[in-house]
């Protein structure tokens, strides 16, 4: 698990913007939506990956945890999944033709082709019947063209996203990021989401919590939904 470190520099900052520590703890939980990044076998099975992300595995009982918490408040819970296929590879030539060495492209398509089992969710993640299961071709998962994630929530009513998943820096925050431009409030987990390093993930937290959204433990998510289960905030945080 990762050793998170908010630089108090940038608690206070935001304490003397927002006044408060958390701008989101008074989600409605049936208007909240569980946002699962790309926690596939391609980035945590050794048999898939040469490098699996070992933060990426232990985050796993707290994601499971809050999609627990929140499917019993009658939130929404989104596994997502990052796809390359021929036709992403093409249309993201930028990544993978200019940025990518042919074998690295080609690697990536292999483990993260629809079918594959680098493709397919970790499988200790408690996904259930009435969870959304949602397929991405871009870091971001808001990105026009990267994914129907947008519409679906917003039929869905969804007004608030608490993000997990893998990895923190990439494809967690650029989600998150989008997300709150697109006018939704966004809070990311810092003991469910994982990156390679440390180093990396606290910076992540760091640059989203300034300027982006919120930044929460798992036990502060956890609490915010029960206290606000039914659509009132009955609990202030400090």
């Amino acid at each position: 698990m990762h050793k998170v470190a908010l630089n108090q520099a940038v608690i206070d900052e935001v304490l003397a913007r927002r006044g408060r520590r958390h701008a989101f703890a008074d989600l409605d939980p049936h208007r909240t939506a569980l946002i699962v990044i790309d926690l596939q076998n391609a980035f945590m099975d050794a048999g898939v990956t040469p490098n699996p992300c070992q933060h990426a595995i232990d985050i796993v009982p707290n994601v499971n945890r809050i999609a627990a918490t929140l499917r019993d408040a009658n939130g929404v819970i989104v596994w997502v999944q990052n796809a390359a296929t021929r036709q992403s590879q093409e249309s993201w030539s930028v990544l993978n033709v200019r940025m990518f060495s042919p074998q690295m492209r080609d690697r990536r398509e292999a483990r993260l082709q629809p079918g594959t089992i680098g493709h397919s969710l970790w499988p200790s993640l408690d996904v259930q019947n009435g969870d959304m299961v949602v397929q991405k071709t871009r870091f971001s998962a808001f990105i026009p063209g990267a994914s129907d994630l947008e519409t679906r929530l917003r039929k869905r009513g969804v007004n608030t996203l608490i993000v997990t998943g893998t990895g923190t820096e990439t494809c967690c925050e650029s989600t998150a990021r989008d997300a709150m431009m697109l006018n939704f409030a966004v809070i990311m987990v810092s003991d469910a989401t994982a990156s390679d390093t440390d180093e990396r993930h606290n910076a992540s937290l760091n640059a989203f919590y300034r300027n982006f959204g919120d930044v929460m433990s798992t036990e502060e998510v956890v609490g915010f939904i029960r206290s606000n289960v039914g659509g009132q905030a009955r609990s202030k945080d400090g």
